[in-house]
């Protein structure tokens, strides 16, 4: 797996974080600020996603919801919801996402129970 940033057209930058094929992969997404009059262009595909917003304000349109996660803010969803995501006007957004084949979640380990 080729792990060189991709860039493209719109300044969006993608950067591959995991070499395995198969399985959940990783990305680090740098997305800039679009045009006032573009349209956001809601798409589905298979899988699963998790995503972990790094620095700036990302918008997320995830089927009827319009969500404005800040960093630190964490958010999963079935991707054959219809979906988009994208920069605010206060400037670009940098996010981490693990996409996973359909049915395949992250999983959340939650610290030890304290022995008494």
């Amino acid at each position: 797996m080729n792990l060189r940033p991709i860039v493209n057209n719109d300044g969006s930058t993608v950067i591959p974080l995991t070499r395995r094929a198969g399985g959940i992969q990783a990305y680090k997404f740098v997305l800039r600020p679009r045009a006032e009059d573009a349209e956001p262009d809601l798409r589905t595909h298979d899988g699963y996603d998790w995503v972990f917003v790094l620095n700036g304000r990302l918008r997320l349109l995830l089927g009827e919801h319009d969500l404005l996660l800040e960093p630190g803010e964490v958010v999963e969803f079935d991707t054959q919801t219809p979906h988009w995501f994208g920069a605010t006007r206060s400037g670009p957004v940098e996010f981490l996402s693990l996409i996973g084949p359909q049915g395949e979640k992250a999983h959340i380990r939650a610290a030890p129970t304290r022995r008494t």
